[in-house]
């Protein structure tokens, strides 16, 4: 294995450590924050500690007009992922939003499908139905304990699905942590007007609060957290290839499941071990899947018969 795999291997290992800090942080913050100030929050303070990166960097801050309106639409997407992951964690244990969460695979596939044109294939539908049903496990009993709220995760991979569409279509453009900071600043001027409209306006999820010295401190653990783990996985990619890195992903459920319990004292009932094992199973199968016909040589060019 080559150094520069092995760099963004770690990276990657980095990524799935720190990540499930940004989601205990929104959940810590939920018990007295409403679930649109955070999810402002996580724009705000995620642009704030861009900032010195890209001017440390000296990248171009330039985008073209199509580009401008493709990192709108990737910030509408990521404001819609954030909202939906913090209404669920706000009830729900992290491990299990997250476990529902990673039907995302089996979204971008079939987007892919529909966007990009991509073949989809038996073996591909047969390990989605495999995935979904494994949702279906968390998902249930989360449903009859929790209500619709437990939807919120399915709501969160459809939208971050569309934002990763989005980044496929910049990225040869558009560098990434320039990308990363032009969604901070577009979401912060989409999320900062709203919460002026709400406040005062009772809406628990949208009416903004002043928070305390300790909820100052998770609200910027969210976008200190989402900053640092998004880079590490930007980075990453810089290094080592997509299908290298994609199984990795799968990590972050031992440390949800690990913080869940620690701060939380969640742990996943059996039929959410369930869920969980063929959620990741279907899910690194289609990742292999995806990563041998990438990697299976293509045919010859047929030439012409002589004449």
């Amino acid at each position: 294995m080559s150094g520069q795999v092995s760099r963004g291997l770690f990276l990657m290992v980095a990524f799935c450590i720190f990540a499930p800090l940004l989601d205990a942080c929104s959940k810590l913050a939920t018990a007295h924050i409403p679930v649109g100030q955070i999810t402002t929050a996580r724009f705000v303070f995620q642009g704030l500690c861009m900032l010195p990166i890209i001017l440390a960097m000296r990248l171009r801050w330039s985008a073209s007009g199509r580009d401008l309106m493709l990192l709108l639409a990737r910030a509408c997407c990521l404001i819609l992922s954030t909202y939906s992951f913090v209404a669920a964690v706000q009830f729900m244990p992290i491990a299990d939003a997250i476990a529902i969460v990673f039907v995302m695979p089996f979204i971008l596939m079939f987007l892919g499908r529909v966007i990009f044109g991509n073949p989809i294939g038996l073996n591909r539908i047969c390990a989605s139905i495999v995935g979904f049903a494994g949702a279906l496990l968390v998902i249930r009993p989360s449903l009859s304990h929790y209500g619709l709220v437990a939807l919120f995760p399915l709501g969160c991979a459809l939208s971050f699905s569309f934002y990763e569409m989005a980044t496929q279509a910049m990225s040869n453009r558009v560098h990434p942590v320039t990308m990363q900071l032009h969604t901070s600043i577009a979401g912060s001027l989409i999320c900062l007007p709203l919460m002026w409209a709400f406040n005062g306006s009772g809406i628990a999820e949208l009416d903004p609060v002043t928070p305390d010295a300790l909820n100052w401190a998770y609200l910027f653990g969210v976008g200190f957290w989402a900053a640092f783990s998004h880079l590490c996985m930007t980075v990453a990619m810089k290094y080592a290839p997509a299908a290298t890195l994609a199984p990795l992903h799968y990590l972050e459920l031992p440390m949800a499941v690990f913080l869940g319990y620690a701060i939380f004292g969640d742990f996943p009932k059996p039929l959410t071990w369930m869920g969980i094992a063929l959620i990741a199973g279907s899910g690194l199968y289609i990742i292999r899947h995806e990563h041998r016909a990438a990697s299976r040589p293509m045919p010859p060019p047929t030439l012409p018969e002589a004449i």
